[in-house]
């Protein structure tokens, strides 16, 4: 009997599809499978063959373990769906997940039973495959009974339970999973084949970024140890897992920013959609009046909390050149629609140019502008600051309409992941300041329930290669809990070791969380009343602040710059990516001139002797502290930028007396002895209590928690997320919600795509493909005709 390859479809995993195969005799085949290779290598004697047995054998006793709870969640799981004709929950994502490891199984026995009598079958591999599987298989058992726990908490039909449960009491209710299996041989099964490639190529430049992180910016060594990843699956789990772990926000920040690097940059011009206009507008932080529904006046502050007055960049990217756009002088009249848009990265990494990959796309096809938000990024500008700035940023465009190159007649949110929430959250402003609302909203895989309320998809974040569970909770709290004790990440090795001192050595460790708990958000709101005296105190602030730059100057229009002639890094733009860049940049590549004309990049000579070597220089070196002794941390960066630049020869040997000897370094922080010590470590190690804190139950936070009565008031919805995702469900519940309200909504979920899946739209047809989809339903709440570009699309 033939069956699909994997990954099976979650949108067809609870239901029977007529002349396609029982589900059971899935299972049933894959336990044929495999007891016949079990017969097989009974009486084979050697290790291996021994091996392969009770491998075998293993799967067989998983399988009668799964089966009755996954066939449990696979009958209720369609009643959770938002509608019939978008099936679509963390249920039947976990469903398709199991069906998809059995394929995966069946496929792996079914070679073994073809294979085995060849001359040159490589038993060793195998052993491997199939001991790989059964770990995946038991892992995704103890899913199970988690998912079955969360049934009982919740009514029917919502994914959430009613009552306060936190994941620590939903965890310490059966056995703890086995992170390991999910990214070593089995990484990205659940996923499409064209992506599981992609998957695995970021695994492995994750954990060899880590080497260079944690090891003095040695990228040499990196390089050479990331060789090894590729080569030895198992300790690129073991490293993966012990990151997300260990690794604080900052190495979170630095990781994501390296799509932010120089040859980064340059991909979407030379891959991507070319466009007319693709220009950087700075906005300066001064008051604002917009017009309100009812005809007054109001006035809009600019953002001041946590890191005062600052310049908001904004990116415009349009296909053509339009009358009055940015001071062009264009024959096309500006277009109806405008799109603007929030990028995503967990509210502490990337930028409208990290995203501009799709943007160019999305601006080609639509033919109208697009104006992202470069908000500012958490740990340093935690909630509500983004927040504030992206409602600031619309009304902005409300009073620059024709520096846009629109008449603004439709104007159309649209944003990704952390985008996404922000730009729910500024309806809730708007609604609440009753100025002019955007006419529809679309949102892609968004996070819109940011708390500890667990449900079942979130529990796919513990098998994600893009958002690990460890990764999510760390840009939670760096975003959502700027009070919490310990938000520096200045952990002590002390500290540390108390911390796993207590851990069970079989644990695999989760994070220990407070219930959610209501609080008020602090800073001032943006968009208050503001009086005489008020603006009187914000012109003096203005004239006096020290955090603005000196050529500031309080100007009405905004300030452009291109591409190519921004200056500098905005002051607001996180450290992150300037350790990259710079070490990239000054300490790693040259670059010289080939025959045609053409530079190239090189690496570097020795430069650790260089004279004039400016001490305040930063690199991707270490773990860099939100707050640092000045004199201690140049003497730092100093000796580090000497290791970066060692050559080739001193970098193997370090390595090479790495592998050899001990996991010692020369010159390290007792910090990142202990962060160094957690990710080469055999057994993942529970986090410590730096991860207890509280998230305020704020709708501007959680646009989930909203009055039902202001939620009435939201534009026409199009969500778009993945089976995969690990906010999936916030997806599911809060389209349900609308719906009930009478609010105008719909849901499309993709199969085998991961969380982010629109940074990869370059890179695979799938992500292309979906890439494609956002486009027509952003065409929807445009009130576009679906059809190609009009004449006047040149360039």
């Amino acid at each position: 009997m033939s069956f699909p390859e994997s990954p099976a479809k979650a949108s067809i995993c609870c239901e029977e599809i007529e002349g396609a195969p029982p589900t059971y005799a899935m299972y049933e085949a894959l336990k044929d499978s495999c007891q016949n290779n079990a017969s097989y290598f009974q009486p084979d004697d050697s290790e291996n063959g021994q091996r392969l047995y009770q491998g075998f054998i293993t799967l067989i006793d998983h399988i009668d373990t799964v089966w009755p709870l996954v066939d449990k969640v696979r009958k209720i799981a369609p009643s959770y769906d938002f509608d019939g004709k978008s099936p679509g929950n963390g249920y039947r994502s976990f469903v398709s997940v199991v069906d998809s490891c059995v394929l995966h199984g069946l496929k792996l026995s079914r070679q073994v039973c073809s294979g085995r009598d060849a001359l040159l079958f490589r038993k060793g591999y195998f052993v491997k495959e199939v001991e790989s599987c059964s770990q995946l298989l038991a892992s995704l058992g103890t899913c199970l009974h988690h998912l079955h726990t969360l049934i009982s908490w919740a009514p029917p039909g919502d994914l959430f339970p009613i009552e306060s449960h936190s994941p620590e009491e939903l965890f310490s209710r059966a056995d703890t999973i086995n992170q390991y299996c999910f990214y070593g041989r089995c990484l990205g099964f659940q996923f499409a084949p064209s992506i599981r490639g992609i998957l695995k190529g970021i695994s492995i430049c994750m954990a060899g970024f880590s080497e260079a992180y944690y090891s003095h910016g040695n990228l040499i060594s990196s390089v050479w140890t990331g060789g090894q990843y590729l080569i030895d699956p198992e300790l690129r789990a073991r490293r993966i897992v012990n990151i997300s772990q260990s690794a604080s926000v900052e190495f979170c920040k630095a990781f994501w920013f390296l799509t932010e690097s120089e040859i980064m940059r340059r991909v979407p011009s030379l891959m991507s959609t070319t466009v007319a206009v693709n220009k950087l507008i700075t906005i300066t932080p001064e008051p604002l009046v917009v017009s309100t529904l009812d005809g007054k006046e109001k006035t809009i502050l600019p953002p001041a909390s946590h890191i005062g007055l600052h310049d908001l960049n904004v990116r415009l990217i349009s296909v053509n050149k339009r009358n009055g756009m940015t001071n062009e002088t264009s024959s096309l009249p500006p277009a109806d629609g405008i799109i603007f848009h929030c990028h995503g990265g967990g509210f502490v990494a990337q930028s409208s140019k990290s995203h501009e990959s799709y943007l160019r796309d999305w601006a080609a096809k639509l033919n109208v502008p697009i104006l992202s938000v470069d908000y500012s990024l958490a740990p340093q500008a935690p909630f509500p600051r983004a927040s504030e700035e992206v409602f600031y940023a619309y009304c902005w465009l409300l009073n620059n309409m024709k520096e846009i190159g629109t008449t603004g007649k439709r104007i159309v949110f649209a944003g990704d992941s952390a985008g996404a929430n922000l730009l729910a959250g500024c309806i809730l402003r708007i609604l609440e300041c009753g100025i002019r609302v955007p006419d529809g909203l679309f949102m892609a895989y968004a996070p819109l329930l940011v708390s500890f309320i667990p449900s079942p998809s979130r529990l796919l974040c513990l098998m994600d290669p893009l958002l690990p569970f460890g990764f999510m909770m760390r840009c939670l709290k760096a975003y959502a809990s700027p009070n919490s004790k310990g938000k520096e990440d200045k952990r002590t090795n002390k500290e540390l070791t108390s911390s796993n001192a207590t851990t069970p050595v079989d644990g695999n460790g989760f994070l220990k969380v407070s219930t959610s708990q209501e609080a008020i958000s602090e800073g001032p709101s943006s968009f208050e009343e503001v009086s005489p005296s008020d603006l009187a105190e914000l012109q003096a602030h203005k004239s006096g602040s020290e955090r603005r730059k000196s050529s500031d100057t309080t100007i009405s229009a905004a300030s452009l710059q291109s591409e190519h002639t921004a200056t500098g890094v905005s002051p607001t733009e996180d450290k992150s990516q300037q350790y990259v860049s710079d070490f990239l940049d000054r300490y790693v590549f040259d670059s010289d001139t080939d025959s045609e004309g053409r530079r190239f990049p090189i690496v570097k000579p020795n430069q650790s002797n260089r004279e004039g070597e400016s001490e305040t220089s930063s690199t991707l070196v270490g773990e860099p502290p939100l707050i640092v002794d000045d004199g201690k941390d140049k003497k730092r960066i100093k000796s580090r930028l000497s290791e970066a630049a060692t050559g080739i020869m001193g970098a193997m040997s370090s390595r090479f007396a790495y592998m050899t000897d001990s996991n010692s370094i020369s010159g390290p922080t007792q910090e990142e002895m202990a962060v160094r010590s957690n990710l080469d470590s055999l057994i993942a190690r529970s986090p410590s209590d730096e991860f207890m804190f509280c998230v305020p139950r704020d709708p501007m936070l959680s646009p989930y928690w909203a009055d039902e009565k202001v939620l009435q008031k939201f534009p026409p919805l199009r969500i778009l997320t993945v089976h995969m995702d690990p906010c999936l469900d916030d997806c599911v519940m809060f389209a349900k919600k609308l719906k009930r309200l009478g609010n105008q909504v719909e849901i499309d979920v993709l199969e085998g795509l991961p969380h982010g899946f629109l940074n990869l739209s370059l890179m695979a047809k799938e992500a292309n493909d979906g890439s494609l989809q956002c486009i027509e339903r952003l065409k929807e709440l445009l009130d576009l005709e679906n059809k190609a570009c009009t004449s006047d699309n040149h360039l």
